[in-house]
Formats: C-alpha cells, sequence, structure tokens
C-alpha cells in the first residue's frame, strides 16, 4: 500500500471510484455525492492536494486535502488544519481500513506542518458513517448548517454537515 499524489494519469481511475462511491451512497443514505467537475480534479493534482492509495498499480482509495474550509467550519477555520474530503475506496478493495490508514498518514502530516486539527465533514444524519468516524478516532463537534455558494460541490446545497475532528 502506498499514498502518493495523484496524477493526471489516475483521473480515470478516480471517477470509477467516485461514481461507485456516489452509486453506494444512494443505497445506504438519504443523501449522495451528485458528481464533480474534471477540471476540479485537475486542479487538485496540480496544486498536490489530491491523493490515491495504490495496492501495487490498482487505485484503492483516494482523498483530498485542504488547508481552509471557512464555509462548513467558519470561525474554527482559524485554527490551523488539516481537513480531509471525498474519501472513496474503490469496492475491489473495501474492507482494508483505508480510512484509517488515511487518518494515521493525516495526523503525521498534521504534525509535520504544524497544524492542530485533522478535520472532516459529512452529510449529517447518517449515524453509521457517524460512528465510523468516531471509531477512526475523531470526536464528534455538532452540526453546521451551510449556505451553498458556487465554491462548492453540488452535494452541499441541500441540509446540514456533521464536523468530525483529531486534536494532535
Amino acid at each position: 500500500m502506498k499514498i502518493l499524489n495523484s496524477k493526471t494519469e489516475d483521473i480515470d481511475a478516480v471517477f470509477k471510484i467516485y461514481d461507485a462511491a456516489t452509486a453506494h451512497q444512494k443505497k445506504v443514505a438519504k443523501k449522495s455525492w451528485r458528481g464533480f467537475e474534471r477540471s476540479l480534479i485537475e486542479q487538485e493534482i496540480a496544486e498536490k492536494r489530491h491523493f490515491v492509495i495504490k495496492e501495487n498499480e490498482a487505485v484503492a482509495c483516494t482523498f483530498v486535502l485542504t488547508f481552509n474550509d471557512a464555509i462548513i467550519w467558519k470561525e474554527a477555520n482559524l485554527q490551523p488544519s488539516v481537513y480531509l474530503h471525498r474519501i472513496a475506496t474503490n469496492p475491489d478493495f473495501r474492507g482494508r481500513n483505508y480510512v484509517k490508514k488515511i487518518v494515521d498518514w493525516a495526523v503525521n502530516y498534521a504534525k509535520e506542518n504544524q497544524k492542530l486539527f485533522v478535520r472532516l465533514d459529512t452529510h449529517s444524519g447518517n449515524e453509521r458513517i457517524n460512528e465510523y468516524y468516531t471509531n477512526c478516532g475523531f470526536t464528534y463537534k455538532g452540526i453546521s448548517e451551510i449556505e451553498w455558494t458556487a465554491d462548492l460541490p453540488e452535494h452541499y446545497k441541500e441540509g446540514s454537515f456533521s464536523l468530525f475532528e483529531i486534536e494532535i
């Protein structure tokens, strides 16, 4: 298993994983992703914030880092943090605890870059995913109600978001 910066040649595999994750979300939850623009992924790759986990040469999982999430985290965004987004696992690799491995990696990354927290958000109302994130070491921090802006993906248009963090 290797965590690597995504490359342009990984984009098709990443979108297959996003499509599979969205289909799975639609089966198990009331809310789901609504797709992502290719240009967004290309920008994240260029900024070296988009990552893949590879098993041999297969893309097993993908995720994104940001260092600013003011719309979701509001005033807490002023605290230096690493924000995890769009964690998605290739269905052929489910059950291998990649989220826990990403969390361990992100905590080390945060320490090395003088960040105080590792944070993430998810649609609120899904107790199963909330419990999963707390089992991965996150503390539940409540719900954020936001006003959608064009800076956010479409799935942020509706609802509220559960907030989770790990203090470094």
